[in-house]
């Protein structure tokens, strides 16, 4: 009678567990599914509702050793014991760490029953198996299946392979990967020149990952993604509940978290257990005041230029108009190209907004460049009365910049659509840490610049910049 009684369970528990993908993780890996663990019902829940829903892109931010990546791989298998007619491609951030997801849910598919009290896939998808002689490591098929799964990587391929569902997990290995501006920009380039290429119609994205920058995979992805069209949803969970207990007690204790925090720097705790990005925490610049409207009028307009260092170091123009000590910016100019190629832009952008003085450090060029802005101005718009005067810039440039970021943000207004307008502008303000490199410091110093400079008159500048 107790037989009975119990293949009837397992009967209702395979049932349950076909129909909702929590319940196929609790039927397959009960121990660490448990009912009390509400987040990681929670995300399987949202899972199951992303894949029933219309939107596009889900967005999974959880901490470490809580299971976002396992959760992830039961999601693949139960996918494809619904359906064994999808395609699944899945991406991390080598090779082996995809390889050994791949690994895992294939061998969980392909399992053998040897404890009869032990529900296991094929008891829930008797029909589903791995196609013999296509089982590979990193891209096998299911019976009545083509190509159903591939595991791949930004150093690997996915050439010939369409996929329903892409899987991004832990696309970012470490600190240092947060920090390389160049790694950082593989990654989003793979992501969108060759995964996005492969997907099918109506294919679905989901982005796991424990957050470290900004402008990782998931910043990326919830900024830019929206804007071609996108449907994005996102789930998060940090370590630290804001009662202050812990997300999950018996995945991460208090105790075992303190310990971490002990050992580990405030950084990577806050980035990855509270999914705090890391540039976040020494942004040097916080958020910017802003205006809808311009003041009545101006004491003056002004401009300051930082011209180019390098080859890749930008010519940046900042025009700004001055009322109640405060500084309204009007208008933003950066360029990458040779100065003889910005002259004509910036002569254009100082007249059509009436700018009464340019300053523009001489320094790397800016001298020349100074000249023939006054020049054009002369010639193009001879109506406008635009003083242009140069200086040679010998103070510390980072001493600067930290010393005036005070003043920046108590001086300094935006207009409300800046970010809109000028994007890397923005970028460039917003990912300047107070401590450690810079990949790009010409707009933090070019708008330190124009606090330096804002209350003095022209003649002050350099006498020699008059001529």
């Amino acid at each position: 009678m107790l037989e009975a009684r119990e293949r009837i369970r397992q009967r209702a528990k395979i049932l349950a567990a076909r129909q909702g993908f929590f319940s196929y993780c609790q039927v397959t890996a009960g121990d660490f599914y448990k009912p009390d663990r509400a987040y990681l019902k929670k995300t399987c829940d949202e899972m199951q509702a992303f894949l029933r829903s219309d939107d596009d892109v889900l967005i999974v931010c959880e901490p470490p050793r809580h299971g976002k990546s396992r959760t992830a791989g039961k999601l693949v298998e139960w996918v494809l014991g619904n359906d064994r007619t999808k395609k699944v491609m899945t991406g991390s951030y080598n090779k082996t760490l995809s390889t050994s997801f791949s690994k895992n849910v294939r061998n969980n598919i392909d399992e053998t029953k040897a404890d009869e009290d032990k529900i296991i896939f094929s008891d829930i998808f008797p029909d589903v198996r791995i196609k013999y002689g296509d089982g590979a490591k990193d891209m096998w098929s299911v019976e009545g299946g083509y190509n159903s799964y591939l595991a791949t990587a930004p150093d690997g391929t996915a050439t010939g392979f369409g996929a329903d569902l892409l899987i991004l997990d832990d696309t970012i290995k470490n600190a240092y990967e947060a920090h390389h501006e160049g790694r950082k920009q593989e990654i989003w380039d793979w992501f969108t020149d060759t995964m996005l290429s492969r997907l099918e119609t109506g294919a679905k994205i989901i982005i796991i990952m424990t957050r470290w920058a900004t402008d990782d995979m998931a910043g990326r992805a919830l900024e830019e993604l929206p804007k071609a069209g996108y449907k994005v949803r996102q789930l998060t969970f940090t370590a630290e509940q804001p009662d202050g207990s812990m997300l999950c007690d018996e995945v991460l204790s208090r105790a075992d978290f303190e310990k971490k925090k002990a050992t580990m720097g405030e950084d990577i705790v806050q980035a990855n257990y509270n999914q705090q990005p890391i540039d976040l925490k020494g942004r040097l610049y916080g958020e910017f005041k802003t205006y809808k409207s311009l003041p009545p009028f101006f004491d003056y307009i002004r401009s300051y230029t930082d011209t180019a260092d390098e080859g890749n170091d930008y010519l940046v123009t900042i025009v700004y108009g001055v009322y109640l000590d405060c500084l309204y910016v009007l208008d933003v100019y950066l360029s990458q190209e040779n100065n003889e190629h910005t002259e004509r832009p910036n002569a254009a952008m100082l007249a059509r907004n009436n700018v009464n003085l340019a300053i523009i450090e001489s320094n790397n060029g800016g001298k020349g460049f100074a000249r023939n802005v006054r020049a054009l101005i002369k010639k193009l718009y001879p109506n406008k009365r635009v003083a242009i005067r140069w200086f040679h810039q010998s103070k510390n440039k980072k001493a600067r910049i930290i010393s005036e970021a005070t003043t920046v943000m108590d001086k300094v207004i935006m207009p409300y659509n800046w970010r809109e307008r000028w994007p890397e502008f923005e970028k460039q303000l917003y990912k300047y840490q107070r401590d450690g490199d810079n990949e790009h410091d010409d707009v933090p110093d070019c708008i330190t610049g124009c606090v330096e400079t804002y209350k003095v008159t022209g003649t002050k500048v350099l006498k020699s910049g008059k001529e």
